[in-house]
């Protein structure tokens, strides 16, 4: 199945030329032509994109936008008008739209802007925004490092522990890089033989691809994937991946994206950066849950700094959402230790928008479903092969099962 398209024009010719304009093309067309039906769909299915009209009856395309953002706050939107001004363009921009396309336009430029869709919907770039802790002496020295190789297109390889930060590394590089690029992180167990698909690496065109846990990658994926290194497509990205150490790769493999490492040191060893990194993922996830940033006992803190964090970050960030989930006030008292309640810990679900009870039944399996990959990951320390020979799933269709529910691997 292609990815889903949601088009919303009032006038029906042109709303039949774009869809014509797209037949045979990846995207699978859904059009109408009033904005609030738009919305009801959006309600009741997921689109990976939307292009509409700014000049709709009812309510605006600007409006559609807003409302279509707090349903599905990944969809890629693009917004079309004739009479577009700067000052809606900029509000447009400013509540997430991805492009806006000036009528009358040309049908390649909009085969152009949906291409480019197509890529950011496929593999999102990392939000320049997210926060990145570098107070310890070791994690400047690191920045520092990736503001330098920003500046060249060698493969670049991170090692270190897992949980230590390898793929938020990647990203970091990335935005530096260049911030609007398609960004994909994929486990390299789940590479064949035949190597990373050739449609991902059209799909990264200027973009960055990751391989998580390169140690993992099997004897007869390196030659596909070196293939795909050399290939048209594959010399037009950016080629970066993580380890656990360079003694742990195949030489193939070692010798053609170790070119530049960067080692990563576990969280013991920078604890200066334990108590800002607990403030960030704690204020994070409050604001998930709608309350206020809980405040934490000076004992809480004491605690975080003599713990080893032999999960490092990843441990760090479970430490957060269990404290969350157990404790309601405005203070953290005790702090969840790993070994305790992993296992425990509620399975909560929000409630659906009122529904048939068929459809309110496939919102709540999706939700749960997401919720079991998360944990089933995190049992299993991020390790992709473990986790779905655990569930029943072989590694490629647990990696896609990921994707649709846009888990990251690390």
């Amino acid at each position: 199945m292609g990815m889903r398209l949601l088009i919303v024009e009032d006038k029906d010719s042109f709303r039949r030329l774009l869809v014509r304009a797209l037949e045979g093309s990846a995207w699978e067309v859904t059009a109408v032509g009033n904005p609030a039906e738009a919305f009801e769909m959006l309600r009741h299915d997921s689109f990976e994109a939307m292009v509409t009209d700014l000049r709709l009856p009812e309510f605006s395309g600007l409006e559609l936008l807003k409302r279509a953002k707090r349903l599905q706050p990944g969809l890629r939107v693009v917004l079309m008008s004739a009479f577009g001004e700067p000052r809606d363009i900029v509000e447009a921009m400013r509540h997430g739209a991805d492009d806006f396309l000036g009528k009358p336009f040309d049908l390649d430029l909009f085969h152009e802007v949906l291409e480019r869709l197509g890529s950011l919907v496929g593999a999102p770039p990392p939000d320049p925004r997210e926060p990145w802790i570098a107070q310890s002496p070791a994690m400047r020295a690191l920045d520092e490092g990736l503001s330098r190789a920003a500046e060249s297109d060698v493969n670049t390889l991170f090692l270190g522990e897992r949980g230590v930060g390898k793929v938020r590394a990647a990203r970091r590089l990335h935005s530096l890089r260049h911030t609007a690029a398609p960004f994909l992180a994929l486990a390299s167990e789940t590479v064949g033989p035949e190597g990373p698909e050739p449609s991902r690496l059209k799909l990264l065109k200027g973009g960055s691809l990751f391989l998580a846990n390169l140690e993992t990658l099997s004897v007869t994926a390196v030659p596909g994937l070196l293939q795909a290194m050399e290939s048209e497509a594959g010399q037009r990205i950016h080629w970066m991946a993580g380890a656990r150490d360079l003694v742990s790769l195949l030489p193939a493999v070692r010798d053609r994206l170790g070119v530049l490492c960067f080692p990563l040191p576990p969280l013991r060893e920078r604890k200066e950066d334990i108590l800002p990194l607990f403030r960030m993922l704690l204020e994070a996830g409050a604001r998930r849950e709608g309350r206020p940033t809980p405040l934490m006992e000076r004992t809480a803190e004491r605690d975080l700094l003599t713990r080893d964090w032999r999960g490092n970050v990843r441990e760090l960030a479970w430490c957060v959402s269990q404290a969350l989930r157990t404790q309601e006030g405005a203070v953290l008292g005790a702090l969840p230790h790993l070994s305790s309640g992993a296992v425990t810990a509620p399975l909560c679900i929000s409630w659906p928008e009122p529904d048939t009870l068929e459809a309110m039944q496939a919102i709540v399996g999706k939700a749960a479903e997401a919720l079991l990959l998360r944990r089933a990951l995190q049992a299993h320390g991020g390790e992709v092969a473990h986790t779905a020979s655990a569930l029943g799933l072989t590694a490629r269709t647990l990696a896609q099962r990921l994707r649709e529910h846009r888990i990251s691997i690390d």
